[in-house]
């Protein structure tokens, strides 16, 4: 089947081509794009494919958050929230083998294995770059599904004020201001957004098979309450008009609120979540011209996670630095969970070479800290990686173009290890074809490595890390072409991502425990980290756009299949899995108009659908599927003076379709069904906008055309 699958695939993009536009409409494929290589170049020439969702799909699209954004715009995504986060997966990889980035840095946030993604401001996107495949010979551990780097506004007026005020269904309020503002030389750029739900409940029915007894009435929500604020600041100084020198630094804070009920087993709250982040970056940019450049960035990253106690609580704590059982907790006490703290220092150049060469090279150095006394083995544990990377990428004869990447790694723990890449692409008029071999490489982490937590479920829970864990190492190959002539972008992709020693949870004996933990908890089922033998995903991804005029319409479909070795405890052998949170098939559609009035007022209306097959998982039942569609206005236009106004509205969900699959098992979605919202925003600018200096030259032989 797999053969079959990539040779239909590989058939089709001959005829068909394309990825680089997965999510692009014909007014962006000028669009400059940096994370497919780390230099910029056009989109329909990036050597890398390359996906795309623009400003303006993404002003139509008015997406509350980025997993609305991603799985609304993208049939390759797909997720999974709850308090921890969101389980996000591409192409059958989740949260832990796709790296986040926001304008080239990584977002730090882990909680639990998600990522926290409200620490990305959906008002605050000017576009999202999206290479999926491993990618760690450019970028490290982590890329090994994909990459997702999302790029923010430049706010870059002499003087600028914003705000956008959003309300919506459920108690959705979210509150956005900026104020940018140009001395001389220097800018500032100080942000400060806060969001609140009163979150929402599909069912009150518990899973009978993780009750005591079948409970109808349920406390617990699918969506808890919670609120957020973060401020940020962001300086800006150029000495010279080839220097850029910088600092930013944010602080977040998100309180979970969990409703308590009246069954012990299963809704009886005793505390919320509180999870308190912060970061703080500098560096600078030298450009030689406007091609050739060398940087320097470091940033430091905090994301904290504590239990926030409401009622007085019986559990195991530290005193004095000995860990003590039983220990009382009372209301307004908190207790820290995690405290994960990364610095990270890297140093790049970009020089172009005779011969049409653009030659890429890096130094990185990456401290991780963890501090979680009652979640890992001694409490404290650190990691440290020293990195050097170089890129080559050529054209020897028009119309290929080759690049070529290498990376050597050096991990306090596991040592040295090399990883690869090559691209190719051959440009042919209005067609593009695209072949990629790349490694990914990521070492265990140290919850994977050091974890010991017990979680009361209906009986303790235990789970544990594993000392002898082995680094994980991929090896991907994608084929990929496109078609853009006119009005039409049609494009096809094929992939195929080998996984070696792929670590997951794993159901082990008890009597693999260690004992003094079976003696004070008795669990009911213990899990432990584990290398799995091999993990396999593959699939085929199509998409279409076409526009014509005011209009604009696009599909796109996305099939996947995953395997995986599992080891069987129960009867001590390998046994083929799926991956968990699998779907064979998603897919999306939507159609668009906006028209530009005389009078200065635009209007734009926008119709989205989104559907999933069911969801795979190993244990807890399916996700069901689904289908959702939804239905945005926008409307914008200039006041009197340095003043304008835009108004969103509209429904999301438009049939109320809702899964009321029971509390502990899985969702195919967690929609509260048919939603409203609303959300208007003005703005203040007076004076130019700053000239950039980061203004790249692309006139290239494997380029067609120059920036505009």
């Amino acid at each position: 089947m797999k053969t079959r699958v990539l040779i239909a695939g590989m058939l089709a993009g001959m005829c068909w081509q394309g990825y680089a536009q997965d999510i692009v409409m014909e007014d962006s494929i000028g669009d400059v794009v940096v994370t497919g290589t780390g230099t910029p170049y056009l989109l329909k020439n990036a050597p890398v494919q390359t996906e795309v969702i623009s400003s303006k799909m993404l002003k139509n699209y008015a997406g509350k958050s980025i997993e609305d954004i991603l799985s609304g715009l993208s049939p390759s995504f797909s997720f999974g929230e709850d308090d921890m986060g969101s389980h996000l997966q591409v192409n059958g990889l989740g949260n832990n083998y796709i790296l986040i980035m926001i304008n080239g840095k990584r977002l730090h946030g882990d909680v639990g294995g998600e990522n926290d993604l409200s620490l990305i401001d959906p008002q605050n996107i000017e576009r999202i770059e999206i290479v999926k495949g491993a990618s760690s010979a450019l970028y490290g551990s982590d890329a090994i599904a994909g990459v997702i780097n999302i790029i923010t506004k430049k706010h870059d007026e002499g003087l600028m004020a914003e705000n956008t005020t959003r309300i919506g269904s459920y108690g959705e309020w979210k509150q956005n201001n900026g104020f940018g503002v140009k001395v001389g030389r220097l800018h500032s750029w100080t942000s400060f957004r806060w969001q609140h739900t009163d979150g929402w409940q599909n069912t009150s029915v518990e899973d009978p098979n993780q009750t005591e007894f079948p409970i109808y009435d349920s406390r617990n929500k699918t969506v808890n309450r919670n609120t957020a604020w973060q401020l940020g600041e962001r300086l800006t100084y150029n000495p010279a008009d080839n220097i850029e020198l910088y600092a930013e630094g944010s602080i977040h804070r998100k309180h979970i609120y969990r409703v308590s009920g009246k069954y012990p087993s299963t809704d009886v709250k005793t505390f919320d979540m509180l999870y308190k982040n912060a970061s703080a970056s500098a560096g600078g940019k030298y450009n030689f011209n406007k091609t050739d450049f060398i940087s320097l960035d470091v940033d430091w990253n905090r994301h904290a996670y504590y239990y926030f106690f409401t009622a007085t609580t019986l559990t195991d704590g530290y005193v004095d630095g000995k860990l003590t059982h039983y220990f009382p907790y009372f209301p307004g006490q908190e207790q820290l969970q995690s405290d994960q703290q990364r610095t990270l220092t890297q140093l790049k150049s970009v020089f172009s070479l005779p011969k049409e060469n653009r030659f890429s090279a890096g130094l990185e150095w990456r401290y991780d800290w963890l501090n979680a006394p009652m979640r890992v083995e001694g409490e404290k544990v650190t990691d440290n990686t020293f990195a050097v990377y170089a890129q080559d990428e050529f054209s020897l004869w028009y119309p290929f173009n080759i690049t070529m990447g290498l990376r050597i790694n050096k991990n306090q723990q596991f040592g040295w290890k090399l990883t690869g890449k090559v691209s190719a692409m051959a440009s042919l008029g209005a067609f593009r074809l695209r072949a990629t071999w790349s490694q990914g490489f990521k070492t265990p982490t140290p919850k994977e490595l050091y974890y010991k937590y017990v979680r009361e479920m209906n009986g303790a829970y235990l789970f544990l890390g594993n000392k002898q864990l082995n680094p994980q190492t991929s090896n991907y190959f994608g084929f990929s072409g496109e078609y853009n002539q006119g009005n039409l972008s049609v494009t096809v992709s094929t992939y195929y991502n080998k996984l070696k020693d792929m670590i997951a949870l794993v159901t082990i004996p008890n009597t693999q425990a260690p004992g003094e933990y079976i003696v004070t908890y008795d669990p009911v089922k213990v899990r432990q980290y584990k290398n799995l033998e091999n993990a396999e995903t593959y699939g085929v991804d199509i998409t279409a756009r076409y526009n014509i005029k005011e209009f604009a319409f696009g599909l796109g479909y996305s099939y996947l299949d995953t395997k995986a070795n599992l080891y069987d405890s129960k009867h001590e052998r390998l046994k083929e899995v799926i991956i968990d949170g699998m779907a064979h098939h998603k897919g999306n559609i939507f159609a668009t108009w906006n028209h530009a009035f005389t009078s200065g007022y635009n209007a734009g209306v926008g119709i989205y659908g989104r559907m999933s097959s069911k969801r795979y998982y190993q244990i807890n039942g399916n996700g069901k599927g689904f289908q959702i569609w939804r239905l945005t206005t926008n409307h914008e236009w200039q006041g009197k003076k340095a003043f304008s106004y835009r108004v969103e509205a509209g429904i999301d969900n438009i049939f109320d379709y809702v899964d009321r699959t029971p509390h502990g098992l899985h969702l195919g979605t967690t929609t509260p069904g048919a939603t409203v919202y609303v959300s208007f925003s003005i703005q203040f600018k007076k004076g130019k906008k700053v000239k950039s200096n980061h203004k790249y030259n692309l006139n290239r032989k494997n380029n067609d055309e120059e920036e505009d």
